[in-house]
Protein backbone atom coordinates (compact mmCIF):
# COMPACT_ATOMS: atom_id res chain seq x y z
CA UNK A 1 0.00 0.00 0.00
CA UNK A 2 0.94 3.45 -0.87
CA UNK A 3 0.35 6.73 -0.10
CA UNK A 4 -1.68 7.87 -3.17
CA UNK A 5 -3.54 4.76 -2.62
CA UNK A 6 -5.33 5.84 0.53
CA UNK A 7 -8.80 6.97 0.22
CA UNK A 8 -12.14 6.85 2.86
CA UNK A 9 -13.84 3.69 3.27
CA UNK A 10 -17.39 4.06 0.98
CA UNK A 11 -19.76 5.56 1.93
CA UNK A 12 -17.64 7.09 4.53
CA UNK A 13 -18.04 11.23 3.18
CA UNK A 14 -20.62 12.41 1.57
CA UNK A 15 -20.70 15.20 -1.18
CA UNK A 16 -22.57 18.26 -0.42
CA UNK A 17 -25.53 19.78 -2.14
CA UNK A 18 -24.72 22.04 -4.48
CA UNK A 19 -27.81 24.30 -4.88
CA UNK A 20 -28.54 26.37 -8.19
CA UNK A 21 -26.78 24.58 -10.48
CA UNK A 22 -29.83 23.65 -12.88
CA UNK A 23 -32.99 21.79 -13.48
CA UNK A 24 -30.61 18.39 -13.64
CA UNK A 25 -29.09 18.42 -10.22
CA UNK A 26 -33.14 18.51 -8.45
CA UNK A 27 -31.90 21.93 -6.79
CA UNK A 28 -31.68 24.34 -9.49
CA UNK A 29 -33.77 26.89 -9.86
CA UNK A 30 -35.57 27.63 -6.47
CA UNK A 31 -33.00 25.97 -4.74
CA UNK A 32 -34.99 24.00 -2.48
CA UNK A 33 -36.92 27.07 -1.38
CA UNK A 34 -40.37 26.63 -3.02
CA UNK A 35 -41.74 29.05 -5.40
CA UNK A 36 -42.26 33.17 -4.96
CA UNK A 37 -42.65 35.49 -2.72
CA UNK A 38 -40.83 37.24 0.06
CA UNK A 39 -39.91 33.78 1.51
CA UNK A 40 -38.07 33.37 -1.61
CA UNK A 41 -35.73 36.18 -0.88
CA UNK A 42 -32.39 36.04 1.47
CA UNK A 43 -33.17 37.08 5.13
CA UNK A 44 -36.32 36.87 6.00
CA UNK A 45 -37.78 35.19 8.73
CA UNK A 46 -41.59 36.43 9.44
CA UNK A 47 -42.04 34.53 13.56
CA UNK A 48 -45.75 33.58 13.80
CA UNK A 49 -46.74 34.68 10.77
CA UNK A 50 -49.47 32.41 8.92
CA UNK A 51 -50.07 33.90 5.47
CA UNK A 52 -52.39 36.38 7.01
CA UNK A 53 -54.70 33.63 8.92
CA UNK A 54 -55.61 34.20 12.09
CA UNK A 55 -52.39 33.35 13.68
CA UNK A 56 -52.29 30.28 16.42
CA UNK A 57 -51.34 32.95 19.48
CA UNK A 58 -54.14 35.22 18.38
CA UNK A 59 -56.66 32.08 17.73
CA UNK A 60 -56.31 31.41 21.49
CA UNK A 61 -58.16 32.49 24.76
CA UNK A 62 -55.92 34.42 27.37
CA UNK A 63 -55.90 32.34 30.65
CA UNK A 64 -55.60 33.85 33.93
CA UNK A 65 -53.64 36.13 35.74
CA UNK A 66 -50.39 37.26 35.76
CA UNK A 67 -49.29 39.50 38.76
CA UNK A 68 -46.12 41.53 37.67
CA UNK A 69 -45.70 42.19 41.38
CA UNK A 70 -45.33 38.68 42.70
CA UNK A 71 -41.62 38.46 44.36
CA UNK A 72 -39.82 35.66 42.66
CA UNK A 73 -37.71 33.83 44.93
CA UNK A 74 -34.54 31.33 44.05
CA UNK A 75 -35.35 27.52 45.92
CA UNK A 76 -32.98 26.22 48.09
CA UNK A 77 -33.33 22.77 49.50
CA UNK A 78 -31.86 22.07 52.90
CA UNK A 79 -30.26 18.89 51.26
CA UNK A 80 -27.94 21.17 49.13
CA UNK A 81 -27.08 23.62 51.67
CA UNK A 82 -25.86 19.86 54.04
CA UNK A 83 -24.12 19.05 50.31
CA UNK A 84 -22.33 22.37 50.19
CA UNK A 85 -21.36 22.25 54.15
CA UNK A 86 -19.93 19.22 53.26
CA UNK A 87 -17.86 19.73 50.57
CA UNK A 88 -16.40 22.65 52.68
CA UNK A 89 -18.20 25.36 50.79
CA UNK A 90 -20.30 26.26 53.56
CA UNK A 91 -19.34 27.54 56.87
CA UNK A 92 -21.67 25.76 59.31
CA UNK A 93 -20.99 27.84 62.22
CA UNK A 94 -21.76 31.34 60.50
CA UNK A 95 -25.08 33.01 59.18
CA UNK A 96 -26.19 30.95 56.35
CA UNK A 97 -28.14 33.81 54.29
CA UNK A 98 -28.72 34.90 50.72
CA UNK A 99 -24.92 36.05 49.77
CA UNK A 100 -23.10 33.19 51.69
CA UNK A 101 -25.16 30.83 49.24
CA UNK A 102 -24.38 33.15 45.89
CA UNK A 103 -20.39 32.98 47.29
CA UNK A 104 -20.39 29.40 47.97
CA UNK A 105 -21.84 28.76 44.32
CA UNK A 106 -25.32 27.19 45.89
CA UNK A 107 -27.43 29.64 43.98
CA UNK A 108 -26.26 31.84 40.33
CA UNK A 109 -28.35 35.00 41.49
CA UNK A 110 -30.08 36.61 44.30
CA UNK A 111 -33.23 37.50 42.96
CA UNK A 112 -36.29 38.60 45.33
CA UNK A 113 -34.52 36.13 48.39
CA UNK A 114 -33.78 32.80 49.17
CA UNK A 115 -36.90 30.27 50.20
CA UNK A 116 -35.48 26.79 51.91
CA UNK A 117 -37.74 23.91 51.06
CA UNK A 118 -37.43 20.64 53.03
CA UNK A 119 -35.94 18.38 50.08
CA UNK A 120 -33.18 16.50 51.52
CA UNK A 121 -31.86 15.82 54.92
CA UNK A 122 -29.80 17.90 57.14
CA UNK A 123 -27.53 17.06 60.28
CA UNK A 124 -24.98 20.07 60.47
CA UNK A 125 -26.52 22.77 63.33
CA UNK A 126 -27.09 25.74 61.31
CA UNK A 127 -28.38 28.96 61.44
CA UNK A 128 -30.25 30.57 58.72
CA UNK A 129 -31.62 33.57 56.95
CA UNK A 130 -33.94 33.64 54.51
CA UNK A 131 -37.01 35.24 52.74
CA UNK A 132 -39.11 31.90 53.16
CA UNK A 133 -39.64 28.53 54.24
CA UNK A 134 -41.65 25.67 53.74
CA UNK A 135 -43.31 24.53 57.37
CA UNK A 136 -41.27 21.09 56.73
CA UNK A 137 -37.93 23.02 56.06
CA UNK A 138 -38.55 24.94 59.28
CA UNK A 139 -39.02 21.24 60.89
CA UNK A 140 -35.94 19.81 59.89
CA UNK A 141 -32.99 22.43 60.03
CA UNK A 142 -35.23 22.96 64.24
CA UNK A 143 -34.73 19.26 64.69
CA UNK A 144 -31.18 19.31 63.39
CA UNK A 145 -30.14 21.95 66.24
CA UNK A 146 -30.47 25.00 63.94
CA UNK A 147 -32.33 28.00 63.58
CA UNK A 148 -33.58 30.06 61.11
CA UNK A 149 -34.88 33.67 61.05
CA UNK A 150 -37.46 35.09 58.45
CA UNK A 151 -38.86 38.16 58.29
CA UNK A 152 -41.95 39.45 59.93
CA UNK A 153 -44.56 38.48 58.16
CA UNK A 154 -47.93 41.58 58.20
CA UNK A 155 -51.41 39.93 58.57
CA UNK A 156 -54.32 41.06 56.47
CA UNK A 157 -56.54 40.95 58.74
CA UNK A 158 -55.30 44.31 60.12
Amino acid sequence: MKLNEIKDNEGATKDRIRVGRGIGSGKGKTGGRGVKGQKARSGVAINGFEGGQMPIYRRLPKRGFNNIFASDFVTVSVGRIQTAIDAKKLDASATIDAAALKAAGVIRRLKDGVRILSDGELTAKVSIEAAGASKAAVEKIEKAGGSIKLPAVESAAE
